[in-house]
């Protein structure tokens, strides 16, 4: 989940000699930009709420829906070229700019809220050599969390990028280890622990296997955050058709690599245990088959590609606002660089924001699970409006030729939507209710962009959703403070 490497990457070879991208260098910058901290944590998160039977079913729902989703971005990126600002253009484009407005915020949000997890797992991991960070939520490990990403910033506001060393041995430090735990796993797989309890239904608190199921939708959506960023090399390709059979061969890749991880893992540790370890949880089964060890690896390795990841999310979340400012979408003050060109304001009010985070996960004791799931539903805005978008244009006609094939297009659009709409479901009330809370602020800074440009503030529709989205936020910090709903 490091759309951010894409980024940095794409600039550092716009300003270098025009090299061309064959197609195993897209498939592995592919690869690189999805994996990131969830796959580490991917056994317990999956066994947590689901069986064998559950999480299999929920690969194959996230398989098609993220695929359609895959073709829809690479549609997109296809037929309107210009719209190069970032998923929440579609929408912007589609559906107006108070959607796309909230597709912005709501990007902006996952990406400052993921940074969070980072933070949380990263400690939560180092607690295997220093117990008294817990799980990565005790005031030491939120201390050092701090320490962390204001040492990020600094080095931000610098100038300091990504340099190539480190990106190199980030991205050994994310693949080798879950290859190597794969081949183990695969030897060390026990079919009667696997099919133990197979439907989950042995064990009552896990319910029913459609509730099972639901349990590992936001669980899938975010080891799979960042495919939307693939589509940014399309310029330096070879060959242009490469870019959609590069992200296919990816994002089936990584499929691959995630649905190994969290099934073999049934074969060795029972559901009820793995649920129990703590994260990162493949730490913890790969200790069960080789000893200490193992556990050491999973967790050096995690630290490695999250603080690396750190750094990339940072960058990107800055730029959310930053970019968006300057369209106009968000208040121009977020469009505010320092003398070398980083973004010091948007970079500053994401970061306090991060800080303010870390500390409600002390006295809520938040989880890395509790906080992806937070951002994973937050993202959700974007994607279901990319994927209306390139069904309306597929209805429409708008950007095809006459006579041009559209069913496959319109298909792709309309499932991608469907999937994002099942995921909201699937979210649950605490989530949404979260994330209610987290963009109902957002209306305010939507009209103060507005009123910088001198344009209308909201049409009859808009000012409804607004309204609406207000009025549940309200709902949900009266259910929060009575207890009624807890996602923290």
């Amino acid at each position: 989940m490091t759309t951010a490497d894409i980024n940095i990457t794409a600039r550092k070879v716009s300003t270098a000699a025009p090299a061309r991208l064959r197609l195993g260098a897209l498939t592995a910058l592919v690869i690189g930009s999805m994996v990131g901290s969830g796959v580490f944590s991917l056994p317990q998160n999956m066994a947590a709420g689901a069986g064998p039977l559950a999480i299999l079913i929920g690969w194959a729902i996230t398989a098609v829906g993220m695929l359609a989703l895959v073709f829809v971005y690479q549609s997109l990126a296809t037929r309107k070229p210009e719209l190069d600002a970032g998923p929440y253009a579609y929408a912007k484009a589609g559906f107006g700019p108070f959607i796309g407005f909230n597709s912005a915020w709501g990007y902006w949000i996952s990406a400052w809220v993921g940074n969070v997890s980072y933070a949380v797992i990263v400690f939560s991991a180092l607690s295997y050599f220093f117990p008294a960070f817990g799980d990565g939520n005790t005031w030491q490990a939120v201390l050092g969390a701090s320490i962390l990403l204001w040492l990020i910033h600094i080095l931000v506001l610098a100038g300091i990028r990504q340099a190539a060393v480190v990106n190199l041995i980030v991205t050994v430090a994310k693949i080798a280890p879950i290859v190597l735990f794969v081949g183990v796993a695969a030897v060390a797989f026990k079919l009667q622990v696997w099919s133990l309890d197979f439907t989950g239904l042995g064990n009552v608190s896990l319910g029913s296997v459609t509730a099972q199921v639901k349990s590992t939708m936001l669980v899938t959506l975010w080891v799979f955050i960042g495919i939307e960023g693939a589509s940014v090399f399309s310029g330096r390709a070879e060959r242009r058709k490469d870019i959609a059979t590069a992200t296919v061969l990816g994002f089936f890749t990584c499929l691959a690599l995630y649905a190994l991880v969290s099934l073999l893992s049934l074969g060795i540790l029972s559901q009820p245990e793995l649920a129990a370890l703590k994260n990162p949880s493949m730490a913890g089964v790969l200790e069960a088959v080789v000893g200490p060890w193992g556990a050491i690896l999973i967790n050096v390795a995690l630290v490695v590609s999250v603080v690396g990841a750190f750094l990339s999310w940072t960058l990107l979340a800055a730029e959310i606002p930053h970019v968006a400012a300057k369209d106009g979408t968000m208040p121009k003050f977020f469009g505010h660089e320092s003398e070398r060109g980083v973004p010091s304001t948007s970079l500053l009010i994401t970061n306090l924001l991060v800080q303010a985070f870390l500390v409600i996960t002390l006295f809520a004791q938040s989880t890395y699970q509790a906080l992806f799931y937070i951002a994973s539903a937050a993202i959700l805005v974007p994607y279901i409006f990319s994927g209306a978008y390139a069904a309306k244009l597929a209805l429409t006609g708008e950007s095809y030729a006459s006579g041009e094939q559209r069913a496959g297009p319109l298909f792709a659009g309309l499932l991608a939507t469907v999937y994002g709409l099942w995921l909201v479901y699937a979210a649950g009330p605490a989530y949404l209710f979260m994330c209610a809370i987290l963009y109902a602020p957002g209306i305010i800074f939507y009209v103060w962009a507005r009123r910088e440009t001198n344009q209308r503030v909201f049409h009859p529709a808009e000012a409804a959703i607004a309204g609406t989205l207000v009025a549940v936020a309200i709902l949900a910090v009266y259910e929060m403070w009575t207890g009624a709903v807890s996602a923290l």
